[in-house]
């Protein structure tokens, strides 16, 4: 990922460096596991975890001769440890059974950023949802005015749809965080069968039930899905705010330093310029979850065609969505909240939004439901082409038939949008 896009704690875990680190890691379990049951001795364990180390650079060079990462990685390992003991280096091993091992390990520390970033937006959202718990708004329907909501009814929604996002990243996370110590098809032909469970305790991995060559890719697929999700959920919330900050709107505003510019040519402008940021960031990891799908169909019992795709849309999405919450957060933290504006736009066109409690009441009175339709929805048209929703209903004798004018004005009542307000709020206490 591009450092415009990249925070550092996260970034360092899919550096090359890390790699080979995780690489090593998972070697050394794998000795202390046969130290376990008594194939390698205490000795040559501790002589391997003191000598055993690598470097990029070497790594590199013998790669360019071997065309094998893996293989130029352990040769370079071999080298660090000497000739007496390289040879508990990857005993009964396969590529893959290191590789895989390694890339859980990277995915876990990775998603435990992620998951602590999930936190600290979701404790933005709670606390601003009860803030504006009693905020009137209006709340939109195909975009267009519907009824009266609050503001923080908005937010609340948001909060338990990024909670449910969280568990489903828990969720994958534990289906991916299994390693495999099992051999070139993965029936454990040149290694004892305790080696995976021993090496995973190390780890602190669950060995996977069942590999071949590689660690089944429907655990990949479906971390990826959790992680689109999420950004997903992202992208509909900046996208609302995008919607609320237009001119005609104007409900939310992101903040907007002193010297800040909004445009090169009109200085009036103030853009939602980091929500659009995000919803396009939003659209790559989303893609990178195809990838992730069409990895699962590989040849026979491994091939290297999802290696490839794996090495950039793992890192890249895991990254982005580490990028992307840290900045939510900021958003939302510095959002400013224009409650007058919010009011306003509830009361646009004589209160046409307050339609069905009339419609209503003129049914409790003796209207049909088709009748007291028909009749509420000619005065709400006529406001919408620019009159006055309540003066309509107050000259219609249709109207005033049935109701007082304090029963229409009670109808124009916005308290009693709040009712169960309290009640829906009491379920996230």
């Amino acid at each position: 990922m591009i450092e415009r896009y990249s925070r550092e704690e996260i970034s360092k875990i899919w550096e090359l460096e890390s790699k080979f680190g995780y690489y090593l890691t998972v070697e050394l379990a794998v000795c202390k596991a046969y130290n376990k049951i008594g194939k390698i001795s205490d000795n040559a364990l501790s002589e391997i975890c003191e000598k055993a180390s690598f470097s990029v650079e070497r790594i590199d060079e013998i790669e360019r001769e071997v065309k094998h990462d893996v293989i130029a990685f352990l040769t370079n390992i071999n080298e660090s440890v000497g000739k007496e003991n390289a040879k508990y280096i990857h005993m009964g091993l396969t590529s893959s059974d290191v590789i895989d091992t390694a890339f859980a390990l990277q995915i876990k520390d990775s998603a435990k950023i992620i998951l602590n970033d999930l936190d600290g937006l979701l404790s933005v959202i709670k606390n601003m949802a009860f803030k504006y718990k009693n905020t009137l708004c209006i709340g939109r329907s195909h975009g267009v005015h519907a009824e009266v909501m609050t503001f923080g009814f908005k937010l609340l929604n948001w909060y338990d749809e990024l909670e449910r996002a969280k568990m489903g990243l828990e969720y994958a996370l534990k289906e991916i965080s299994v390693g495999q110590i099992s051999g070139p098809v993965g029936t454990y032909s040149n290694l004892p069968i305790e080696i995976e469970k021993l090496t995973c305790d190390y780890l602190g991995l669950e060995p996977a039930k069942i590999s071949t060559q590689i660690i089944s890719r429907d655990r990949h697929a479906k971390f990826m899905s959790a992680l689109a999700i999420i950004v997903s959920l992202i992208e509909k919330f900046a996208t609302e705010i995008r919607h609320l900050q237009k001119t005609e709107v104007r409900e939310v505003e992101e903040s907007f330093s002193n010297s800040q510019k909004g445009s090169s040519a009109m200085p009036h402008k103030k853009n939602p310029i980091l929500c659009e940021n995000l919803c396009g960031l939003a659209r790559v990891v989303r893609s990178n979850m195809i990838t992730a799908f069409e990895n699962m169909n590989l040849w026979h019992e491994r091939d290297i065609s999802h290696s490839s795709a794996e090495r950039i849309i793992f890192p890249d999405s895991l990254i982005l969505v580490d990028f992307i919450l840290a900045r939510f957060e900021k958003i939302m933290e510095n959002l400013v909240v224009l409650e007058d504006n919010m009011l306003k736009n509830t009361e646009l066109y004589g209160g046409v939004i307050y339609s069905q409690k009339i419609m209503l009441k003129l049914i409790e009175k003796g209207y049909s439901r088709e009748d007291a339709y028909k009749i509420v929805q000619t005065n709400a048209l006529k406001a919408l082409a620019g009159n006055n929703f309540k003066n309509e209903l107050l000259n219609d004798v249709k109207v005033t038939s049935k109701l007082t004018k304090e029963e229409i004005e009670q109808c124009f009542n916005k308290d009693e949008y709040l009712a169960n307000i309290d009640q829906i709020f009491s379920r996230f206490e």
